[in-house]
């Protein structure tokens, strides 16, 4: 049985590593190590350089010895494993995909994609013949509604301790900062991780309560992953708790608000409303509107940020 079991994680060593060998560049085994690693395959860089030259005997794999460190890549011309190539569109899409959605995926998920992403920027490099995909790049772009800001740090570890503990449903030992900068400790269940501007928020329930908080991701200075799991609460949608105004400081509590404001600071809201029932009626200078919004802080300082282009402002619950 025991070497059944060898025999196993041999071969699935094998296929990880196959995997993870590109056509059009190469790579060395140390980075093929720290690949694995990411994604909880842990073994020396000898394991991996004996296992990479019999990978070299009987597939179309070829060791470039030219200088040190070796790099390792499938042959071009070879018939050996059909391994799928990247066309200029697929490259494109997957450069997008690193770009935007870097910290919306599990730190693991990422890590075992990177060999995709590194094939991804090889072919969108000048030499290649792909100018109109690569200069895609450079005509669209995500832009902020608000004044620009940098991201806050953050800890790389922490990040990757949340991610694996959102998930693989495991609870987390945290120890952060709020904006008292008080440092506190918590137990808590991770539920959820929104992006909103720059930041980054764990939505989470602290062990004990039945409410759920969320924790500016920067703030966290240690997270560590529990090995006790936990199930999560049927009564929770990330999507419902972002609905009812969670992240702009609401408690998901609705209210009508009205107010006048002139034509020229609220024309916006003829093209995007507030929300489905909103009601404008024009006046010679500035428009009445009413909508049923949730009730939060984002909403007060939103309208706050208008000044004296808004008057006679109500909300009603």
């Amino acid at each position: 049985m025991a070497k059944r079991a060898s025999t196993q994680e041999s071969v699935a060593l094998a296929f990880e590593l196959l995997k993870r060998i590109p056509r059009s560049r190469k790579v060395t085994a140390s980075e093929l190590r720290d690949q694995l690693e990411s994604v909880g395959i842990v073994r020396d860089i000898r394991s991996i350089q004996r296992n990479l030259e019999t990978l070299c005997e009987h597939f179309n794999i070829t060791r470039d010895e030219r200088s040190k460190p070796y790099g390792y890549s499938w042959n071009k011309c070879g018939e050996g494993l059909a391994l799928p190539n990247l066309s200029s569109h697929e490259a494109l899409l997957l450069s997008m995909a690193e770009d935007y959605l870097a910290n919306l995926l599990p730190a693991n998920v990422m890590s075992s994609l990177d060999g995709f992403f590194a094939e991804a920027r090889h072919k969108l490099n000048p030499s290649c013949d792909n100018s109109k995909d690569r200069n895609w790049l450079k005509k669209v772009r995500v832009v902020s509604e608000t004044q620009p800001l940098l991201p806050p740090k953050l800890d790389d570890g922490v990040f990757k301790a949340v991610s694996e503990g959102l998930y693989n449903d495991r609870l987390l030992n945290l120890e952060y900062h709020n904006a008292r900068q008080q440092t506190r400790t918590a137990l808590v269940m991770p539920l959820g991780l929104a992006q909103q501007g720059c930041r980054m928020y764990l939505v989470c329930r602290f062990d004990g309560y039945d409410n759920e908080r969320a924790l500016a991701l920067h703030r966290i200075s240690k997270a560590v992953v529990s090995s006790f799991g936990f199930e999560r609460p049927k009564d929770f949608q990330l999507s419902q708790y972002d609905a009812d105004g969670r992240f702009g400081f609401g408690e998901g509590d609705k209210c009508k608000v009205t107010f006048n404001i002139t034509k020229q600071a609220g024309f916006h809201l003829l093209e995007t409303p507030l929300s489905h029932d909103q009601i404008i009626e024009e006046n010679e200078q500035d428009y009445f509107i009413t909508a049923t919004v949730i009730d939060s802080l984002r909403l007060k300082m939103w309208v706050r940020g208008f000044g004296d282009d808004i008057w006679n402002v109500s909300y009603e619950k």
